[in-house]
């Protein structure tokens, strides 16, 4: 067998590092289109437990740096206990028992009722341990959340006027999001309110 010259090995090396980098290269852009896959399929996941908490309590869980708030903190039975003498739902009371539920560790539960799951486990972002994280806010009877897609530019679900708003999604600025009904993603819920309003009255 005639052995390479030295111009066909230099040539074959060169060629097999290229077709490596672009394998890795595509490899990346597979890995990234899978994570953002992931991170749409969990704010749905998120949104449909979120309305069945709506459905039997009439709210939606509060919000507190972008968390959701509903689940048990430390004083939670005595609160419950206070809430069974009174003659009248008292919300301020209620969510004084509650603490932040953490992405990834927490679930959804009915606390008030029979303690079923609107989901076993609140998703966290699939890159938590670099920063990211979704964000959630409500006032009660809308809500937004918000995530980071790592494509941004190039993904067909990128929002340019999400990412304007510079809201963050941990270490990373969020550029996709999902929200109650017709609840806009572009504004704060305070805006739309006020908007809300403004219409109503003239």
């Amino acid at each position: 067998m005639k052995p390479f010259t030295k111009n066909e090995l230099v040539i074959t090396v060169f060629t097999l590092l290229f077709i490596g980098t672009v394998f890795l290269f595509n490899i990346r852009i597979a890995e990234r289109r899978a994570r953002d896959a992931q991170r749409h399929a969990d704010l749905n996941a998120v949104v449909d437990a979120l309305n069945k908490h709506f459905e039997d309590y009439g709210f939606f869980p509060p919000s507190e740096d972008g968390k959701i708030k509903a689940c048990e903190d430390e004083d939670f039975n005595s609160v419950i206990s206070e809430l069974r003498d009174l003659k009248q739902f008292d919300h301020g009371l209620y969510f004084s028992g509650l603490r932040k539920c953490n992405w990834g560790n927490d679930g959804l539960l009915d606390l008030l009722e029979n303690g079923q799951e609107y989901m076993k486990l609140i998703p966290g972002d699939p890159v938590s341990q670099s920063g990211a994280q979704y964000y959630y806010i409500s006032n009660l009877k809308r809500f937004q959340i918000f995530t980071y897609l790592e494509e941004e530019w190039k993904a067909e679900r990128f929002n340019e006027a999400i990412y304007n708003r510079n809201l963050p999604c941990g270490n990373f600025r969020c550029n996709y999001g999902r929200s109650y009904s017709e609840t806009p993603l572009d504004i704060s819920l305070e805006e739309y309110e006020r908007l809300l309003f403004e219409k109503e009255t003239n």
